[in-house]
């Protein structure tokens, strides 16, 4: 029985190849997730073990904290005192302190060099021979004075700089000019991730992003001989332990190397749930394609039985085809993936992500999982086909064409459909009842039992909605539409598995869709209603503060008009945390449209609160209440409500204040933007106005309305588009699974297509009549998905509505319609290999047919 399932193997090519390309795609979305995340998690471990390999001990500062009396601890980092005793410990080969911070570098138009988020500055630290160990210098030397500079060789060539050039570069503050002394190769993160590195003389570095004479980490090599673990111990009485962490390097690049493991992994799972949505969907396609070739082989598995092979003999004979079909798809896929990992790789490093070298990681246990996978998943499918092949009786099966379903399997399957389908709608109404985590929780198990129970209902709901287009194709298209309608109900089965791949992804994509576009939509409107400024002035890296001088700067420059900083605050009420928002008094009105609920905005000027409506309404505040609240450094104001307002959130915090009375109780900026408006209104000579006014400087970013409209709008559509990619691969199987659907009605359907063609039915209205029960059968599978995604995307926004100001569900039309259309367009092209072989058939032929 074996030989004769591989025989059927090899008969059977044709068939099989879509099979192997379905199972392929998913084992190589997998096997390549897994080969990719393995080889990043070694090369990220190497090179973090790398830049630690001469450090023995290293103590990182967390810097300065306050008592319950609002007064400073500790100092603000690792004193030039502790270094020099730690250099006196018996076993200490070297010390060396380390301070870093954003720093932008301008090319030769001002605009910034580099990613933003990992441009960077640091201290050079000589140890040994005068040189720093982390840094190879392919021109000059490091920076020896207070006016010079070191850059990374990629920022030095996208900069054209060489050595003794004029460098502008950025850090918080304004821009100043440095003298480039060389130019280096390293594999520090900051770089490799795209970004940039300037090297400063240590005193600078430490004027810049801490406080002279102060570290931020220590780095400390041992003399031969010497154990880390012992300096360690030697080291920790020298240092405040309440405001230091002190390690081993090995424990701490043990540690970097856990914490890249855990942040590879979340995005290994987010790319393997894609790759089980296509495995699952490609579940149908094989299931598909087994039926096919058993209904092909009716005679000859009758014959089996018939000279004395068993029910068992013959189910496992079609077991082994599918075992051979998997683990043939499973090797395949495992060899594609490990090319899907090297393209990954590739595609990042374009991108300008310079990812570390080494070679690629195959483990076992990646090898194991796609035969697993491969194997497993294909048998799974043909269990069904082949356990009703083996309930077949020799004489009936000899005398079948093929095996239409029982009416009273339909009926036992439309209930057992109906009872799992009212289950998923329950939960899905549950958690929109509940709302907030636990409510998507919930409405996401209702999703998937939403999804089992509409794939147990298709063929129920095949023969009533493609029924309802019947007179509409007959009409337009005549005999071939109302042809191709009765075929797409002939087998309802059939139908059901092929239309549920495709209304599983359109699914997915159009809850993704609808929900990406309404919250879009609310980003747009909270910046059209609510932001009133021309221009917001942020760090170009999107973290960290602006320095306090950017708004003095702009309230001095002519053709500004209003100025206002945001500046993060906090205070306590009581023992409870609150976020404070500190504006302009007198010029925030301009700025943003702050709606009033009761009070005045006039309140502001005079130290009164602002509470935002939600906030007010939870602690039961009203204009004239009163707040004992006690600042960060641990003063205490009692402040009176001065009005409420509509909630703002994304723009400002629950709480409003004149930033004059932030910037009393804080020694740092905090400042996060500045929103400005220029005489005239916006416009390109207004926004180069606020440029020029902050001394062209490449840290600082100077948005106008559209940039903040698309700022998180360009987010969602990026992450729209990567949705869309990872599913395209599930939408691919879908069509293979049209395509084998429509070759088995085809072969099924040999003899009537015969005798159509003898009765006057020429080849154009053949191709005519299969491609349109294609896009009929594809059709009612893309509206099933609209309809559900809709629906989903509908609960899962509602529970976000409470926390999203102005939200309101927004149906994207023209995307829907543009999905329904691809559908369309995916039934004509699985269509064309079959409309073809049966408009090519011959008539005689098909007629003796059996």
């Amino acid at each position: 029985m074996f030989r004769t399932a591989l025989r059927n193997v090899l008969a059977h090519k044709a068939r099989l190849l879509m099979t192997v390309l379905a199972v392929t795609l998913g084992v190589a979305f997998v096997s390549g997730t897994l080969v990719f995340t393995d080889t990043l998690k070694k090369s990220l471990s190497g090179q973090s073990a790398k830049d630690y390999a001469g450090v023995a001990v290293s103590v990182t500062s967390y810097g300065q904290s306050r008592n319950d009396q609002g007064e400073k601890e500790g100092e603000p980092g690792l004193s030039q005192a502790t270094l020099d005793k730690v250099k006196t410990l018996p076993g200490v080969a070297s010390v060396s302190g380390r301070v870093t911070g954003f720093a932008g570098v301008g090319d030769e138009n001002g605009k910034l060099i580099g990613s933003g988020w990992s441009n960077q500055g640091a201290n050079y630290t000589p140890v040994k021979d005068g040189k720093d160990p982390r840094y190879t210098f392919v021109q000059g030397a490091g920076p020896a004075k207070a006016d010079e500079i070191a850059l990374d060789e990629a920022t030095a060539a996208a900069g054209k700089y060489k050595v003794g050039d004029k460098v502008r570069v950025a850090t918080n503050g304004p821009v100043k000019e440095y003298s480039l002394a060389g130019v280096f190769t390293t594999e520090d993160g900051a770089v490799q991730a795209g970004g940039s590195l300037v090297l400063f003389e240590t005193k600078v570095a430490q004027e810049l992003y801490l406080k002279p004479g102060y570290f931020q980490e220590m780095s400390v090599g041992a003399k031969d001989g010497t154990s880390a673990d012992k300096l360690l111990s030697d080291i920790k009485p020298l240092v405040d332990a309440k405001h230091t962490e002190a390690q081993t390097g090995a424990a701490l690049a043990a540690k970097q190397a856990k914490d890249i493991e855990k942040g590879l992994g979340q995005m290994g799972t987010m790319l393997l749930v894609f790759a089980g949505i296509s495995l699952f969907v490609g579940i149908f396609l094989i299931y598909n394609t087994f039926t096919m070739l058993v209904t092909q082989r009716t005679k000859e598995l009758a014959l089996l039985r018939a000279v004395g092979a068993n029910r068992g003999q013959v189910m496992r004979s079609v077991l082994a085809e599918a075992l051979v079909v998997g683990a043939v798809s499973a090797v395949v896929g495992l060899i594609s993936g490990i090319g899907l990992a090297v393209g990954m790789r590739s595609v990042i490093s374009s991108l300008g992500a310079k990812l570390p070298g080494g070679d690629i990681v195959i483990a076992p246990g990646t090898v194991i999982a796609a035969l697993v996978i491969g194997i497993l998943v294909t048998t799974i499918a043909a269990v069904l086909p082949a356990w009703r092949t083996g309930r077949i009786a020799p004489v009936a099966a000899m005398g079948s064409a093929h095996l239409p379903s029982t009416a009273k399997s339909l009926v036992v399957r439309n209930v057992i459909g109906s009872i799992i389908s009212v289950l998923g709608i329950g939960l899905v109404v549950l958690g929109v009842s509940e709302g907030g985590d636990a409510g998507r929780m919930t409405i996401g198990a209702g999703a998937f039992f939403m999804l089992i129970g509409m794939i147990v209902l298709l063929p129920l709901l095949s023969k009533p909605v493609i029924g309802a287009v019947r007179p509409l194709l007959q009409k337009v298209f005549g005999v071939p539409g109302k042809l191709a309608a009765q075929n797409a109900v002939r087998n309802p089965r059939r139908t059901a598995v092929t239309a549920a791949s495709l209304a599983i992804g359109l699914t997915l994509v159009t809850t993704l869709s609808v929900l990406g576009i309404t919250v879009g939509k609310v980003v747009d409107r909270m910046s059209t209603e609510k932001l009133k400024a021309d221009y917001k002035v942020s760090m170009a890296s999107g973290t960290g503060y602006l320095d306090k001088s950017v708004a003095e700067a702009l309230t001095k420059a002519p053709g500004i008009k209003a100025v206002s900083p945001q500046t993060a605050g906090s205070f306590m009420v009581g023992d409870d945390f609150r976020a404070a928002s500190g504006v302009n008094p007198d010029a925030i009105g301009e700025l943003l449209n702050i709606e009033t609920v009761s009070g005045s905005l006039d309140s502001l000027g005079k130290g009164e609160v602002l509470v935002a409506e939600k906030t007010a309404k939870s602690e039961k505040l009203a204009v004239g209440s009163t707040l004992k609240v006690k600042y960060d450094d641990g003063k205490q104001e009692t402040l009176k409500v001065g009005a409420v307002y509509k909630d703002m959130e994304g723009l400002l915090s629950p709480y409003v204040l004149d930033d004059k009375i932030l910037d009393r109780h804080t020694d740092e900026s905090a400042v996060s933007e500045v929103y400005v408006n220029v005489e005239g209104g916006a416009s390109k000579a207004g926004q180069q106005k606020v440029v020029d006014a902050l001394g062209k400087n490449p840290a600082i970013n100077v948005a106008t309305q559209e940039d903040m409209r698309n700022e998180m709008g360009g987010m969602i559509n990026t992450m729209l588009n990567v949705m869309y990619g990872l599913l395209g691969m599930a939408l691919i199987i879908s069509v293979l699974g049209v395509v084998n659907t429509l070759a088995m009605s085809v072969f099924e359907r040999t003899q009537e297509i015969g005798m159509l063609r003898a009765i006057g039915l020429d080849r154009s209205r053949v191709k005519n009549m299969i491609r349109l029960e294609a896009v009929v059968i594809s059709l009612f599978g893309a509206a099933l998905g609209v309809a559900i995604g809709v629906f989903l995307a509908w609960a899962v926004g509602t529970t976000m509505a409470k926390s999203m100001p102005n939200y309101e569900l927004i149906l994207p039309w023209d995307r829907i319609g543009l999905f329904l259309l691809l559908a369309g367009v995916v039934g004509v092209l699985a269509a064309m290999w079959p409309a073809r072989s049966a408009a090519r058939l011959n008539m005689l032929t098909a007629i003796k047919t059996e």
